[in-house]
């Protein structure tokens, strides 16, 4: 009866390539045939243990589900339920995450989850824990989560740098985020960092992002180990690895920059597919390497010429929209993505139509913003927006009263290109008097200075820093380019100030460090 078991076992061991072709050779075998035989007449007979195994071994090997073999094992199951160890019932559980809802299946699930709950308590090894966080998946009821979150939390101080990884991704399975329990398994993981095979590396950094867990300490020693070891591993693992990072956010610079000197040392490896991961990793973060800025963007888009005959317009629009983030505008390219066919070719297809559009706004923005012949405008078009944001609230409270009249500043202004400002403020040019502003007052003055104010969410900036990401560096030269003094605020930090705080903060933005010695806020009046 133990013959299954056995021969999942031997099976576990092959490679991918190989199971695909045992699986059919053990299948077509004329002994597994007797196996399964056998162990439908012993089913009610075999010990527990055997019991479980012998059905997450038939599951495993591919045995159809609908199979008289599969539904008696499960009847079976059902009926022994209680019997169970609490390693039988690991078993089990992960034997149910490879089937499919049926009468059978449903029960037992059902049935597995009460036992689970009120074992939990008692269970002491943190494999088994994990492995039940793992099987009993994101529908499981959120107070079973819990419990199962309490247990593993009773078990820390026994964690490896092994168990550390596989609780990571049964939060994961389980869609449950516990940071007692994350921060953890990161100090373990940080332990072993340098024992840990690449692809474990990618794992966990994905799962930091399925989970929305931003651990800087974790992740800078992932850069770190791997730019300390970076002649070991290979250009495509490497750009693997970036990805990671670029979407969770993460700056790796020093790694950054020795990837780049690669790049322009030996781009020939650079097939399309990661010319655009490349392209993207690098706008998205707005790094370019220091000393080799333009050497490096001139590999890139010559590599990019070299697939503009068989690039597709998505491809086509993807690679230029980053270009453009990080300044450059590559010309053939561009020729190219603006021509009739291909936009019309973009704006026919439904396929993430939101993103696309904004990323072809950007582009025509950069084309004309960006141009080398582009002068600051004597006019600059603007209009108030009426629909005002809900988180402007507080900053409009602190302008008032910092200003005493709304028509001191004007909120959710719209300039060409959609660009929108959260405050426009106007003040004279030595930075003492603000100034009254209206929509009609779009003329340019040199003596006066316009402040836009931006309030951003966390988001908008790498991880762990105030360095602004690809599309707000883009905002923020192009403010720049039509006459703005930029003013970029943490949302999330300003929320949490006093009003009073508020007050002062904006009035150091406002006013130059001169005006301060006044005691009342230097405000030009209407009048």
């Amino acid at each position: 009866t133990s013959g299954l078991p056995a021969v999942w076992r031997l099976f576990r061991g092959l490679s991918e390539e190989q199971r695909r072709y045992e699986k059919r050779l053990i299948l077509e075998h004329p002994a597994f045939a007797r196996l399964c035989q056998q162990l439908l007449r012993d089913a009610r007979r075999v010990t527990r243990g055997d019991l479980v195994f012998s059905l997450h071994a038939v599951v495993s090997l591919g045995v159809p589900q609908n199979t008289l073999l599969v539904q008696t094992l499960l009847r079976v199951c059902q009926e022994k339920l209680n019997q169970l160890d609490n390693r039988c019932i690991s078993v089990l559980a992960t034997a149910l995450t490879g089937l499919d809802k049926d009468k059978n299946v449903s029960a037992l699930q059902a049935g597995l989850r009460l036992l689970v709950e009120q074992r939990i308590p008692r269970i002491r090894d943190i494999f088994i824990l994990q492995n039940l966080m793992r099987c009993m998946g994101k529908d499981a009821p959120v107070f079973l989560k819990k419990k199962l979150e309490k247990a593993v939390l009773k078990e820390v101080d026994h964690l490896t740098f092994l168990n550390a990884q596989r609780v990571f991704f049964a939060l994961v399975a389980m869609n449950h985020c516990s940071i007692p329990i994350l921060n953890a398994c990161s100090e373990k993981i940080l332990e072993g960092i340098h024992d840990a095979p690449f692809r474990q590396l990618i794992l966990i950094l994905e799962a930091c992002h399925d989970l929305q867990y931003r651990n800087i300490k974790l992740f800078s020693a992932v850069a770190n180990y791997v730019t300390s070891t970076v002649c070991l591993w290979d250009k495509r693992q490497i750009i693997l690895l970036l990805s990671a990072f670029e979407v969770l956010g993460f700056q790796p610079t020093e790694l950054m920059d020795i990837f780049a000197e690669k790049v322009t040392e030996d781009p020939e490896f650079l097939n399309l597919k990661y010319l655009l991961i490349i392209l993207r990793v690098y706008s998205r973060l707005n790094y370019v390497p220091e000393g080799q800025k333009q050497l490096f963007i001139e590999t890139l888009h010559s590599c990019l010429n070299k697939y503009l005959p068989n690039i597709s317009s998505t491809e086509l629009l993807k690679a230029v929209y980053s270009l453009c983030v990080l300044g450059y505008l590559p010309h053939p390219a561009l020729d190219q993505l603006l021509q009739k066919e291909n936009l019309d070719e973009l704006q026919s297809d439904d396929l993430h139509k939101d993103q696309k559009e904004m990323m072809l706004q950007c582009v025509k923005a950069c084309v004309e913003l960006d141009s080398p012949t582009f002068t600051k405008p004597a006019l600059v078009l603007a209009e108030d927006f009426s629909l005002v944001p809900l988180n402007h609230r507080k900053a409009r409270e602190a302008l008032l009263e910092l200003l005493g009249d709304e028509n001191m500043f004007r909120e959710n202004v719209q300039l060409l290109h959609k660009y929108h400002i959260d405050f426009e403020i106007r003040v004279d040019s030595e930075r003492k008097k603000v100034l009254p502003g209206t929509a009609a007052d779009d003329h340019a003055d040199s003596s006066v200075e316009r402040l836009a104010f931006l309030f951003v969410p966390l988001s908008a900036f790498c991880m762990g820093t105030t360095h602004p990401q690809g599309k707000l560096a883009v905002k923020k030269r192009h403010l720049t380019k039509l006459g703005y003094e930029v003013i970029v605020v943490m949302n999330k930090k300003f929320q949490e100030m006093t009003k009073e705080d508020a007050v002062q903060f904006l009035k150091g933005k406002i006013y130059s460090r001169s005006a301060f010695p006044f005691s009342e806020v230097n405000v030009q009046s209407n009048n």
